[in-house]
């Protein structure tokens, strides 16, 4: 069964490829949805697919990618209504 999960993650996290690494994480887990980069400095992000691999990628992005320091992971269960066909970034 699908799962939905909205992500704001805060600290470092523009400018050291958080985006770009978080579709490879995304992909590697099978989850689908998108992410970007917040004129606010965070990182905001929709996860869609199975809860366990939503969770796997949760935990990543709690750590990051290298030269990243994560402070903060908020995320929101929604209502999974629109089903991705991919993981993409947005600009």
């Amino acid at each position: 069964m699908n799962k939905r999960t909205h992500v704001f993650i805060s600290g470092r996290v523009q400018g050291v490829n958080f985006r770009s690494n978080t579709k490879i994480k995304a992909e590697f887990f099978k989850v689908k949805g998108w992410v970007k980069n917040l004129d606010d400095g965070r990182v905001e992000a929709i996860f869609e697919g199975e809860e366990n691999c939503i969770v796997q990628l949760l935990k990543w992005c709690k750590i990051g990618p290298p030269d990243s320091l994560v402070t903060s992971v908020e995320f929101y269960d929604e209502s999974c209504y629109e089903y991705f066909k991919n993981f993409s970034i947005l600009r």
